[in-house]
């Protein structure tokens, strides 16, 4: 044995370890769109406080991407314990947002006080989640067709719920949640996104939720025979996910003082899953990473970012995010991984012959 691999035996350092790890292709990805603003813009990295708060592009990049980071954490649940995906989580949020604001009232003073206002867009955004959850977890109905419900329905429920019309807020404590706390430097958003995080990553990790959630996604009926209830979790899960779609609907509405049933979170189900798929977790379901789907969500936040300061339109954004997305997704295929080792493994066989 060389000394270089005594080293390494002793040491338990090893490449192959870094190469694998759930979450080195989530940082290479992030690594390689911060580097490319990097060379775009070298003030990339520049923070400055103006009117005590922080501004930059950074800031900005974590700021508009709360709602996404908060989204994915709910639909990183919902794909591990049912290896499928809400769809519907865009349009979720637009009912919270329009059920909102409609309690609230269009004028300078609220109908009802803020914070009811609040509790009835987290209700209804967990209702709605509730909603998906028994048709998938009870009447065993394909999670893309059960979701589709709501995708299809859910604008029209919020258009239903405003008449139609865009409704606005007249009261700058609404666009609190969107903006700043009077004193505090950081966006609130990037606060609410932290606090979801935080609070889903302390119930997975100091209950048994995470590893039943996983063993439900790799095997129900294994779970099943051990005393797991597959139904309680899987309804658990979309019901979260409802609830994470309450609250990125009121960060929604609450940044533009409004809610447009017709454009609210629109599309961003789309985002959602790609994160949790950048994040390197399998869309088959079981074993999940928190971590991967949030930095899943900040790169593809950071790519939509770069596209629009590189002056591409909303209309020809899709069409360059999927480009990337394919290349990043594709690097994480198992069959490519598995060429990739081929190709290492006759390398070896032949330096060996020789």
């Amino acid at each position: 044995m060389s000394n270089n691999e005594v080293v390494k035996a002793k040491s338990g350092f090893s490449w192959s370890k870094i190469y694998r790890h759930q979450l080195f292709l989530p940082l290479l990805c992030l690594f390689l769109v911060v580097l490319f603003n990097v060379i775009k813009t070298p003030s990339f990295f520049n923070i400055s406080i103006q009117n005590g708060v922080l501004y930059g592009y950074i800031i900005d990049i974590i700021n508009r991407g709360s709602e996404l980071v908060i989204l994915a954490v709910g639909m990183t649940l919902v794909v591990a314990a049912s290896g499928g995906t809400d769809i519907s989580v865009g349009a979720v949020s637009a009912v919270s947002g329009a059920v909102c604001i409609y309690a609230l009232g269009s004028g300078q003073t609220y109908n009802v006080p803020y914070v009811v206002g609040f509790l009835l867009a987290l209700l209804a955004g967990t209702l709605c989640g509730a909603w998906n959850g028994f048709l998938v977890a009870k009447m065993k109905i394909q999670p893309m067709v059960a979701t589709l419900i709501l995708f299809t329905a859910g604008r029209g429920i919020a258009q239903l719920i405003t008449d139609g019309l865009i409704l606005y807020v007249r009261n700058d404590q609404y666009r609190l949640l969107g903006s700043f706390i009077p004193g505090l430097p950081v966006p609130t958003p990037v606060l609410v996104a932290a606090l979801v995080v935080f609070l889903t990553w302390a119930l997975l990790k100091f209950t048994a939720l995470g590893i039943y959630i996983q063993a439900v996604g790799i095997n129900p009926t294994a779970s099943r025979l051990v005393g797991l209830s597959s139904t309680v979790i899987v309804f658990l899960a979309y019901a979260f996910c409802g609830l994470c779609s309450g609250i990125a609907g009121m960060i929604i509405t609450s940044r533009v003082y409004s809610i447009d049933a017709n454009n609210a979170g629109l599309n961003m189900e789309l985002d959602a899953i790609l994160a949790v798929a950048l994040g390197g977790n399998s869309l088959g379901g079981g074993k999940f990473s928190l971590a991967g789907s949030v930095i899943g969500a900040i790169t593809i936040q950071a790519l939509t970012t770069s596209l629009y300061a590189m002056g591409v339109t909303a209309d020809q954004l899709p069409i360059y995010k999927a480009i990337v997305v394919v290349i990043i997704v594709s690097l994480q295929s198992p069959e490519l991984k598995k060429f990739i080792a081929g190709i290492r493994s006759r390398k070896a066989v032949a330096g060996r012959a020789a």
